[in-house]
């Protein structure tokens, strides 16, 4: 007989005995959310494709964090290696609960600098990847039939166009992995796995600054810009992320599917 789960709403956050996997968890907010999950009890395996850089990651949070860790080397838009990995993390931790698809790459330019190579890897990437990994999740969730909670990571960008900076075909991406989300999760629903989505706004990150340089633009000025244009006058910090994927992964959301959970401060309101 199954026990009743808690409808403590502390205990309903809690992951013990969960196992999250998060795609570009190695650095930026994919670390920060899988930290998170790691907080609230879950063993986590961390996909990236940096793959020492992985390693080293998981284990710091396995420590601090004193569950099991560990990293893989991945490149998500390779389908044989994508199908590869979740059998490895399968067979590594027994079941997979949690899927976060944090992995995703940007290239800032105008319309007319974009190549088509250019534009396929960013595809091939953010909304391919995310569907090999998406795909895998939850064949192994359906196999071990106890549902699961499905993750992505989209962005603010899928609903505005971005100032100063400029990345048309990110921003489609992104909307491509919000409407993909959306699907799935009425397709997956019946197998009792939720999927969501988290849209994050601007934060402040090494990645989000190296982007900036690369298109010749003042960190300084365009974070002033951001400010500017968001009701709360200031960019995230990525720790403010951690509550919202724990949320989405845990069951205080078990009626939550399909929806979308923007964290950027009210910047897509102004």
């Amino acid at each position: 007989m199954t026990a009743e789960k808690s409808t403590n709403v502390f205990e309903q956050m809690l992951l013990r005995g969960k196992v999250a996997v998060v795609t570009g968890g190695a650095r930026g907010l994919g670390y920060e959310m899988m930290l998170a999950l790691a907080e609230a009890g879950a063993e986590i395996a961390c996909i990236d494709i940096l793959k020492e850089t992985a390693i080293e990651s998981a284990a710091k949070i396995s420590k601090e964090c004193q569950v099991k860790g560990t990293g893989w080397q991945c490149d998500v838009s390779d389908e044989d290696q994508v199908i590869t990995v979740f059998q490895d993390i399968v067979q590594q931790h027994a079941h997979i609960d949690v899927l976060v698809t944090a992995a995703g790459i940007n290239k800032n330019g105008t319309a007319f600098d974009y190549t088509g190579k250019d534009i396929r890897k960013i595809f091939d990437v953010n909304v391919i990847g995310t569907f090999f990994c998406m795909q895998q999740a939850a064949k192994h969730m359906v196999k071990a039939g106890n549902g699961g909670s499905i993750i992505s990571v989209a962005s603010m960008s899928a609903h505005i166009y971005n100032n100063p900076q400029i990345h048309s075909p990110y921003n489609a991406s992104k909307a491509a992995v919000l409407q993909l989300s959306r699907c799935l999760s009425c397709e997956w629903g019946p197998h009792n796995i939720r999927v969501t989505t988290i849209s994050p706004g601007y934060f402040a990150t090494e990645m989000t600054n190296k982007l900036i340089n690369e298109m010749g633009l003042s960190v300084e000025d365009t974070v002033r810009t951001w400010k500017s244009e968001a009701p709360l006058g200031r960019v995230g910090k990525p720790h403010e992320l951690k509550g919202t994927v724990v949320f989405l992964a845990s069951d205080a959301s078990s009626f939550c599917t399909g929806t979308e959970i923007l964290v950027e401060g009210g910047a897509t309101i102004w």
